[in-house]
């Protein structure tokens, strides 16, 4: 395998807050599906999850930090809704730029391993 077509390792970022939960990549596309649908059985959908599981996640992140990431109306003739918190908007600007200056930090020592791969 020449030096070209050695493969490139993902960076995977996640942050763990034990034992009250996590936040990583598929949370925040969560809250981008919420927040592009206007719904948490839509934006689990997107990501072929099923509502319960959805509400699930967005219910630990509503309890992981002292504000609420999304809030919703109950459902009924009208249908239901969920719209991003403020908290919940900077908490996916926040973490893609965590994300990012991961990357950035990182980017010369994965050279060096991706450098070291076996022919």
């Amino acid at each position: 395998m020449s030096a070209l077509a050695k493969s490139q390792p993902t960076l995977i970022f996640r942050l763990q807050f034990e034992p009250e939960g996590r936040i990583g990549r598929g949370k925040i596309e969560l809250l981008a599906h919420i927040r592009e649908t206007g719904s948490i059985s839509a934006g689990g959908r997107a990501m072929d999850m099923s509502y319960r599981r959805a509400w699930l996640l967005v219910d630990e992140m509503n309890r992981l930090f002292k504000e609420p990431v999304v809030e919703s109306q109950r459902g009924g003739k009208q249908g239901g809704g969920a719209v991003l918190t403020p908290f919940g908007e900077a908490l996916i600007t926040h973490y893609h730029a965590m994300e990012e200056k991961a990357r950035a930090a990182l980017a010369d020592d994965i050279g060096w391993l991706v450098a070291n791969l076996a022919d």
